[in-house]
């Protein structure tokens, strides 16, 4: 089923911001925190240590079905993070093809962060 959910990102504090959302909404987290020392790296750029506990996914049911995400993007990891460029809408459309069709018409004369592609975890 297709859904619109609200992605926010935070340069190292997603968990204190969400655990925040949590007491508010009084609702569960839809899966266990993902963190980014859980694996699906990239072994060709090395994670610092520190950064192995930040939180790489989080989902939490807000209002009226809306879900509310996030994950940690700080700069060690290449993010330039700030007010303004940290919340993104996240379009889960029915099928690929609808996909397609709705990031090249959204897309078209902008600037693409990051092309549409298969991910590790199971999305597209």
């Amino acid at each position: 089923m297709a859904r619109v959910s609200t992605y926010l990102n935070f340069p190292r504090n997603t968990e204190e911001a969400f655990t925040f959302y949590k007491s508010v909404f009084k609702t569960e987290y839809c899966a266990p925190i993902a963190r980014f020392g859980d694996g699906g790296c990239n072994p060709e750029q090395p994670m610092a240590e520190e950064d192995k506990n930040l939180v790489m996914h989080v989902a939490l049911p807000i209002l009226g079905g809306h879900v509310l995400m996030g994950t940690d993007a700080p700069d060690s990891m290449g993010f330039s993070c700030k007010p303004g460029n940290n919340v993104y809408i996240n379009l889960e459309p029915d099928t690929r093809e609808e996909a397609d069709q709705l990031f090249n018409a959204l897309s078209a004369g902008g600037k693409i962060e990051m092309p549409i592609q298969d991910m590790f975890w199971g999305a597209y």
